[in-house]
């Protein structure tokens, strides 16, 4: 019987990798809709400004390889949308911002376009 490998399996699945970056980015929305609500100082807000790094880190270290297939500009454009993204969590981790909402939609467009 024939068996497809791991990755032929990941090919063929509907759970493609814009699924799953566009599950991670709702994680991320639902983490800061629950720091909005709880405040700066709270367990959620550092959970999610922690989250946010990570996946923008992430994000920002792909888009940066020349390996990947997004054309430049858009590559471009989306590291520019991930550095805000960083430094908007950090300014509301250290306290000099409590503009949740901001990161909220930004983040609500990117997992919209991973449509």
């Amino acid at each position: 019987m024939y068996q497809m490998s791991y990755a032929e399996a990941l090919e063929d699945s509907s759970y493609d990798r814009r699924g799953q970056e566009r599950e991670l980015f709702s994680l991320v929305v639902a983490q800061l809709h629950a720091a909005k609500e709880h405040g700066n100082s709270s367990s959620e807000a550092a959970q999610a400004l922690k989250s946010v790094h990570r996946l923008w880190s992430i994000l920002i270290d792909d888009l940066g390889n020349p390996d990947n297939a997004l054309p430049a500009e858009l590559r471009a454009d989306l590291i520019s949308i991930g550095i805000w993204c960083v430094k908007q969590a950090d300014l509301i981790r250290i306290g000099n911002s409590d503009d949740f909402q901001s990161l909220i939609e930004i983040n609500e467009l990117v997992r919209d376009g991973l449509s």
